[in-house]
């Protein structure tokens, strides 16, 4: 009858769906595993790069039901944001109306490739059942004291009209639209994730031990710890004291300028001071600052420019006054903003003072060679050396001092100990319209108001028409915008800002936990069951944005008590895939080369696809795109097929229970047997602790040509035919399950495959037959034996001793002794 894959994926999704194959209900009594990859934002349809995520995540939570596991496997969409407001401009729709359409649409295509989500379980974070508990939670947070607001300078996209946290300027420019990013100063909301950095640190390497060591590198840098010291500069004549940090308190001899950040609140202080003329200056040199990305002003190769200012501050150590300066490459997202100058000492304070001439102390020389002259030096010395000009600490090696220095600092009250991380507060409101309303509102009485929790969600209006990229149309809605104040009952205005969707995306797998759960974000004895997760999933490019965040959540919702105690990470295992490559790029619709799924569904299959994808190379490496590997992983599934339905009369014929080695006594049969037992072997190595999915692949295709090779002469070569061919559809479903569902059927099993335990592998037929002894002399390879395994070690010397080619090597030397290595090697020492 052929291979009819369209007919055949359509049969078996139905069965499925109507047999609710993949529902799964928190059971105590089972071991648990959940597996999950990183839910998509719903943009119109899936690509390649979904396919290929998602054909792990089925692949392995399929193998794992079939090892008897309780398997969590759900799918939502992340559905707020930007993109559906572009969108609604674009084709004059509702930002409601084109996202509801898209999760649609990419729920049906999800289940036109057969992936076996509990689809009950599904979460969509622009519905207001999901979004009244990012308000409840960013309430509770707000209630620890966690939120805040304050007016800052923030990245500012003027592309997307929305403020950006640190996590989403990449390499100066927004991650979402790739346009430069600059700084503006507005009032915000922030949460204080930074009060877990040293939490978030510390579980890198004692909690995510499953994770790829790149992903853990990437979060210490970001979290960035450092230990050093604050100390004060006092600005008498601005009322004020300028605050820095150091990791080297042992320079601060060498301090010859302050350097303040563009955005540093002192500047506006200072700019009010001064005359006119020089104030404009100021402000002009501000504004050129704020043009510039954080990229071009922190790169070490770039230009240094500064602004003189008449104002001191009173050295700590010395009491001598110090030029205070305003430097574009100080930025307020590290450390103070503010920064004490040793350009002796670090290579862009010293570009810096040798452009304006500020002056150069040493107070490091290095340990060996010229001493350092501050009027000649033509970089500065960044090592680490002895002490000079430094007082009583002269002559102190570099680390030493640092220590004694500080020591001496916080006892004379020069500084303070401190540690600092470069992890900043999550910045996390959005002058946008499509997301999860901020509950407080805006009373002229009682300032600024969190809403009251039995008034939860406040609702987002869905019957919205967004005319400009720029400006929220809450903004213009006053019968949104107009309330009441939660404390006095007077007239206020809501909170028109809305959260960053990196809040949405922080909690998501708790939610798929008890998606139905009214009384709260979910339901603990949900939670207790089912986190952390066991396998989570997605790209690399959300290592320090997703991944931090949703760690924080998670340590957050344990201290109040809505997660275990024990549940501080979310993510126990994680995978990072690679991205789908074609014409040596990333497959982007700007760049023409994304290849469409749905078509190459309707032209080869779901499971064509599915096996191409998982085959085509390791998870974690990048994959080429090749129609020729599709054909070619079709060609194979029509051969599997074609085996079967060519021999399918005997093999239903041959049934009840598989041979055992034991009554195998022909040479054929017996590797047959051991090919077979080698496959299940290598397959469940290959997927449940390599996550090597391409060799799993590989193995099968090496069975199936076992199988076309085997011929059977009686009834049990022809009951080991049929165990090859259950084997082989077994270990197959996990990757192209609705072929394997089918020809399981056709083989007469009842059952279905999907529901069938992994085969279960028979140690005692992977035992070798015989097996190449190695014969050494001196350690030298001089003869390879073929003999029965299991010889033990005083046969294996006397078989070896006996043979003519070794007896030939060893001929007229004295045998000193000989070593025995059973199954494997002899080694005989001899002199001469």
């Amino acid at each position: 009858m052929g291979y009819d894959f369209q007919a055949i994926e359509a049969k078996w999704q139905k069965v499925w769906e109507e047999r609710k194959s993949f529902e799964v209900e928190t059971e105590p009594d089972k071991k648990k595993f959940y597996c999950l990859e990183m839910f998509p934002y719903p943009s119109g349809a899936l690509h390649m790069g979904h396919v290929r995520n998602y054909s792990m995540g089925d692949m392995l939570a399929r193998f794992l039901r079939k090892k008897g596991m309780n398997v969590l496997y759900p799918m939502g969409f992340d559905a707020f944001g930007m993109p559906a407001e572009n969108a609604a401009i674009k084709y004059k729709t509702k930002p409601h109306d084109w996202t509801w359409r898209n999760i649609e649409h990419e729920t049906n295509q999800s289940k036109r490739m057969g992936y076996s989500y509990d689809w009950r379980r599904r979460v969509e974070t622009c519905n207001p059942n999901y979004y009244r508990w990012n308000q409840w939670i960013f309430l509770q947070m707000y209630k620890k004291g966690l939120v805040y607001r304050k007016h800052a300078p923030v990245n500012w996209c003027e592309t997307c009209g929305t403020v950006l946290a640190n996590e989403q300027v990449v390499n100066g420019a927004c991650w979402r639209c790739e346009k430069p990013v600059v700084k503006k100063s507005l009032e915000q909301w922030f949460i204080k994730i930074t009060d877990y950095a040293q939490e978030l640190l510390d579980n890198i390497d004692t909690h995510l031990t499953g994770w790829p060591e790149r992903v853990r590198i990437m979060q210490r840098n970001w979290i960035g710890r450092s230990e050093g010291a604050r100390l004060s500069f006092r600005a008498e004549e601005l009322d004020y004291t300028i605050e820095a940090f150091t990791t080297r308190f042992d320079t601060v001899y060498g301090i010859t300028f302050i350097a303040l950040a563009p955005e540093h609140e002192l500047v506006s202080a200072m700019i009010a001071k001064l005359p006119k003329e020089e104030a404009a200056r100021l402000s002009d040199f501000v504004a050129q600052c704020a043009a510039q990305s954080s990229i071009e002003r922190s790169d070490a190769g770039a230009e240094k420019r500064g602004f003189a200012t008449p104002f001191t501050g009173t050295h700590p150590v010395t009491g001598k006054p110090i030029p205070i300066w305003i430097a574009n490459y100080i930025l307020m997202d590290y450390g103070t903003g503010a920064i004490m100058g040793v350009p002796a000492h670090d290579q862009r304070d010293f570009d810096f003072c040798r452009k304006y001439g500020i002056p150069v102390i040493p107070v490091i020389q290095p340990a060996e060679g010229a001493a350092l002259d501050g009027t000649t030096m033509t970089a500065a010395f960044e090592e680490d050396g002895v002490s000079c000009n430094s007082g009583q600490f002269d002559g102190l090696p570099t680390q030493d001092a640092i220590r004694k220095m500080i020591n001496w600092g916080e006892e004379k009250g020069y500084c303070s100990r401190e540690v600092n991380f470069r992890l900043r507060d999550w910045l996390i409101s959005r002058q946008r319209y499509w997301g999860t309303p901020i509950p407080f509102v805006h009373c002229p009485s009682c300032g600024v108001v969190p809403v009251s929790e039995d008034q939860l969600p406040v609702l987002l209006p869905e019957d919205v028409q967004v005319v400009d990229v720029g400006r929220s149309p809450l903004l213009d809605m006053p019968e949104w915008l107009e309330t009441t104040c939660p404390v006095c009952g007077g007239k206020a205005r809501r909170e028109a800002e809305t959260m960053d969707t990196f809040f949405c995306s922080s909690w998501y797998f708790d939610r798929y936990c008890s998606p139905g759960f009214d009384k709260g974000p979910f339901d603990a004895k949900d939670t207790d069951y089912w986190m952390p997760v066991d396998q989570y999933i997605g790209g690399i490019e959300h290592a320090c944005l997703h991944l931090i965040y949703a760690r924080f959540f998670t340590m957050f919702l344990s201290d109040i008590g809505l997660l275990k105690p024990e549940v501080r990470e979310p993510f126990t295992n994680l995978l990072t895939q690679g991205m789908v490559i074609k014409d040596g790029a990333k497959m982007s619709k700007s760049l023409g080369n994304v290849v469409d799924p749905t078509e190459i569904v309707e032209k080869y299959g779901a499971d064509t696809v599915r096996l191409f994808i998982l085959f085509a190379s390791p998870p974690q490496n990048d994959l080429d795109w090749s129609e020729q590997g599709v054909e070619g992983a079709h060609r194979f599934l029509n051969r599997v097929w074609r085996f079967v339905e060519e021999n399918l009369d005997s093999l239903k014929q041959t049934g009840g229970e598989f041979v055992p080695m034991s009554k195998l006594s022909d040479p054929a049969q017996r590797d047959f047997k051991r090919k077979i037992h080698g496959t299940i072997q290598s397959v469940t190595r290959d997927i449940d602790e390599e996550k090597q999915f391409n060799t799993a692949i590989a193995r099968l295709m090496e069975l199936t040509n076992a199988l076309y090779s085997f011929r059977p002469a009686d009834e049990i070569g022809y009951a080991l035919r049929r165990e090859a061919v259950e084997v082989l559809l077994n270990c197959l479903s996990p990757f192209s399950p609705h072929i394997a569902e089918e020809l399981w059927q056709m083989l007469g099993n009842e059952t279905l495959l999907s529901k069938t335990s992994w085969p279960i592998l028979d140690k005692d037929a992977l035992a070798a037959d015989s097996v190449v002894i190695v014969v050494q002399v001196n350690g030298k390879v001089r003869a390879k034996l073929s003999m029965s395994a299991g010889i033990d070690e005083a046969r294996l010397k006397e078989r070896v001793m006996s043979d003519p080619q070794v007896h030939e090597k060893i001929a007229g030397r004295e045998i000193v002794r000989v070593i025995a290595v059973p199954d494997k090697l002899v080694n005989i020492v001899v002199k001469g």
